[in-house]
């Protein structure tokens, strides 16, 4: 998971050439949602529509939303109150804009959306976005509501995107595998509005891997709603384990690194583990959430495992791949949570200690179990262990990278760095890598001697060839 907000910005269209149309996508929340608008900008591409970097100059923009926290979801509301501000200035001027609103808000809230925010043109749930194009031409007429869930498969009407905008993107991309969640967490509207747990098959995956790598792209990530629960159809005919599927990726050239989440510690089988054991493309890195370290908390949560349980699953991938770091997600603040269950969860991360985490405080969100529960958690108690629990994930954090120094790391360049002559990447535990080099390596891997650390990033120097030639 990823909290708050991403800006999906890439290719532009500066000139506002008059016979293009203009879409500007704004993601919240999750890496899922950044692969949707993604994909969206590509679906709208063959009816004429270009990415622009502004929603000022846009005559589509898609709020592409997350519905995990309430503030997540208000964000969505003051966003399109700003918006139809520049909306009616562009009318002014004799321009237009229509505004759509997609994503899981979209899927949980439907019509309430057009109640609340009559700017609204058109809302289209997670399940639907391929339907756009159509969308799109009926909120001229109309202000079209698709939330459904489609016996079509999204993924098998999708267009590919062209090579330049798959190289416009970068060396890593995200790929969806796996949607939906069957776990019913109390806390959580996953289930509600990602619909229940389904897998692509084996075939479509390979088929979108092999464009991307054949466009220049050397990492991918593989996105679910719970990606350890893959069972895609496999070209035997079998249901194939998330394991057997980063088998087959691992065999494309030139993938160097693969990645997945987020993963349910229910779902982590020993085909998993022995891939981490065996395939050095797969990262040592896992993002693993956990929520809780008290097995009463757990328990109300759903969450169907203990915390002893979550640390000897840790102790096993760790003796599988020793070079191993997780990050977590936690919940402070959980109905009913006591100071015995919150100190419970502070020794777990001490236990772990994990090389990131994200941490929010307890969001009802309307729908579920936890909305209704009695021993709602005061607001500053919930603030003030979230800053213990994030003080010592944060210092955690800091220990890592501190250790890092004198380490040389693969490194995969993917940007600019923020002064002139330095180039950035990602070393395997996704820490942000700074280097003085050639802007040449962009799109590479090479080995980088760790020499010093910023307040959240690494600083080295290029110590030998790229891994990997760059596809040009």
């Amino acid at each position: 998971m990823i909290p708050d907000e991403i800006k999906t910005d890439r290719s532009t269209n500066p000139q506002g050439d008059p016979g293009t149309k203009t879409v500007f996508i704004k993601s919240y929340g999750c890496q899922m949602n950044v692969y949707d608008s993604q994909r969206m900008a590509d679906t709208l591409a063959p009816a004429g529509y270009v990415e622009t970097s502004s929603p000022d100059n846009a005559d589509l923009v898609i709020l592409n939303t997350c519905h995990i926290r309430e503030k997540a979801a208000e964000k969505v509301y003051s966003e399109i109150g700003r918006l139809r501000v520049a909306r009616d200035e562009r009318r002014r001027a004799g321009g237009d804009m229509q505004i759509a609103v997609a994503g899981c808000v979209a899927q949980a809230e439907g019509e309430e959306i057009l109640r609340r925010a009559p700017a609204v043109d058109l809302v289209v749930g997670p399940q639907t976005y391929h339907r756009l194009p159509d969308l799109i031409a009926k909120a001229r007429s109309a202000k079209p509501v698709d939330t459904e869930f489609p016996i079509e498969d999204k993924f098998a009407v999708l267009p590919a995107p062209r090579r330049e905008k798959t190289l416009a993107r970068g060396p890593s991309a995200f790929v969806t595998v796996q949607e939906g969640c069957d776990k019913f967490c109390t806390f959580c509207v996953v289930p509600y509005t990602r619909g229940a747990e389904t897998s692509r098959p084996v075939a479509s995956i390979v088929a979108e891997v092999e464009r991307l790598a054949g466009a220049g792209v050397r990492e991918i990530s593989l996105l679910g709603q719970n990606v350890n629960a893959y069972h895609g159809e496999g070209p035997d005919g079998r249901a194939w384990t998330l394991g057997e599927l980063v088998h087959r990726l691992a065999r494309i050239d030139p993938i160097t690194r693969l990645r997945y989440t987020t993963s349910h510690p229910r779902d982590m089988d020993d085909s998993l583990i022995e891939a981490h054991r065996d395939l050095p493309a797969l990262m040592p890195f896992l993002h693993l959430p956990v929520q809780s370290g008290s097995d009463r908390i757990l328990d109300v949560m759903n969450r169907k495992h203990t915390s002893a349980e979550y640390l000897r699953l840790i102790e096993k991938i760790r003796h599988a791949r020793p070079d191993m770091a997780f990050s977590s997600d936690f919940i402070v603040g959980f109905p009913g949570e006591s100071d015995a269950d919150f100190e419970a969860t502070l020794r777990l991360i001490e236990e772990v200690s994990y090389v990131s985490a994200y941490s929010f405080k307890y969001s009802p969100r309307p729908g579920t179990p936890g909305a209704g529960m009695a021993d709602q958690i005061d607001e500053e108690v919930k603030a003030e262990r979230l800053a213990r629990l994030q003080s010592l994930t944060e210092g955690q954090q800091k220990a890592f990278n501190h250790a890092s120094i004198g380490r040389t790391m693969d490194v995969l360049f993917d940007r600019k760095g923020k002064h002139p002559g330095q180039i950035a990447g990602r070393s395997p535990y996704l820490q942000a890598v700074q280097v003085e080099a050639d802007e040449s390596l962009i799109g590479t891997v090479a080995p980088v001697e760790i020499t010093t650390t910023g307040a959240w990033s690494l600083h080295g120097i290029v110590s030998g060839t790229t891994l990997r030639e760059k596809v040009a």
